[in-house]
């Protein structure tokens, strides 16, 4: 599986600037709205330092890293919901995405016009929160009739129907649906019904690259709000991530590190949608390549295997599992199997961060 995030932000905040970092793509970052019409996608790499440590260790011929797909979409304004701007129609590009990333503002500049006039990272997460809650009304809405209609020879539906009407009780304030317990009635129809604010949320605050995002007052009233919805933030710079993107990839480490960045803003935003959708990664590593494969937390072995091959999945038999810490330390496999610290695990054993695995399976 491969992590898709979809990126909303008001026009002008700097999601295609962010984009083109992410993708070091070409995407349009003009200083007006709407500059992006069509949805952008690109598929960046999960960052790894352990692929390359395993794939000296195994001498592997190549390298295939974990990706994200992260997907640009135009501008929204206040009032999208009901046909402003582009309307809310190329909303329906991202309801199928694991979470949502939403660009923040929080910088000032004069030659960058803001469509509300100034920036103000509380008011425009109001606004966008507000158009895509009004956007999952109409989604929901839409369901509501249908039930209702449908209820009247099926009495079973009923629970269903008050479902509904609260997910759009709360969608009518203006309120996200991620509040609905995800094992209520109302938390799995707003999954099935894919409404983009049950969708996991990250707040991406953009901060002008000369401040101190820890003390920026919008970053701060970002966190706050974080904390009460269980949300995370990341701060960074669009601007400089971008300048950084076009740089060699160990030129841009070092220049990043000469700024006292410990780690790229943006491999940050992958990791924390990873943390977000309690994803976790799981190695494979041999002559041929060197592997790491996206699973969520708490799948077995044999799940596991099923994401490499359904028939290793099938055939399942058991698991051979070194820790990459240990290979990293001692060496290399044998030096791991001399040592004791070799496990073989059965179909019960749930898979942990940073295994390196060869599945034992027949057909």
């Amino acid at each position: 599986m491969s992590l898709a995030c979809g990126i909303v932000g008001l026009p002008n905040v700097g999601k295609s600037t962010l984009f083109n970092a992410m993708t070091r793509s070409s995407v349009v970052a003009s200083n007006y709205p709407f500059a992006t019409i069509d949805p952008n996608v690109g598929i960046v790499p999960v960052p790894d330092p352990r692929l390359d440590v395993l794939a000296r260790i195994f001498k592997s011929k190549q390298i295939v890293p974990a990706t994200t797909t992260f997907i640009d979409i135009a501008g929204l304004v206040r009032g999208a919901s009901t046909g402003e701007g582009l309307g809310n129609a190329f909303l329906s590009h991202i309801r199928e995405v694991d979470a949502v990333a939403m660009v923040v503002r929080c910088f000032e500049d004069r030659n960058i016009i803001h469509v509300e006039g100034a920036p103000d990272p509380m008011r425009d997460v109001e606004i966008l929160t507000t158009e895509l809650a009004l956007a999952d009304l109409a989604t929901t809405e839409r369901r509501l009739e249908r039930t209702r209609a449908r209820a009247k020879a099926d009495p079973k539906l009923g629970e269903e129907v008050t479902a509904l009407e609260r997910i759009a009780a709360l969608l009518n304030t203006g309120k996200p649906a991620r509040g609905f317990a995800h094992a209520s009635r109302e938390g799995m129809l707003a999954k099935e019904l894919s409404l983009l604010t049950a969708k996991p949320l990250l707040y991406v605050a953009n901060v002008d690259e000369k401040s101190n995002a820890s003390s920026s007052p919008g970053v701060l009233q970002l966190q706050e709000r974080a904390r009460d919805e269980g949300s995370e933030v990341i701060a960074l710079s669009a601007k400089l991530e971008e300048e950084l993107s076009a740089l060699p990839p160990a030129e841009a480490e070092t220049f990043a590190h000469e700024l006292g960045f410990e780690a790229r803003g943006l491999d940050r935003l992958i990791l924390a949608g990873y943390r977000l959708l309690h994803l976790m990664t799981f190695l494979t590593a041999g002559e041929k390549e060197t592997r790491a494969w996206t699973i969520v937390r708490g799948t077995t072995a044999p799940q596991a295997a099923g994401k490499i091959h359904s028939d290793i999945e099938r055939g399942f038999i058991r698991a051979e599992i070194a820790s990459f810490d240990d290979l990293q330390r001692l060496g290399g496999l044998n030096a791991v199997k001399e040592a004791g610290l070799l496990r073989s695990e059965g179909r019960d054993y749930v898979m942990q961060e940073g295994d390196v695995v060869n599945f034992r399976f027949n057909v």
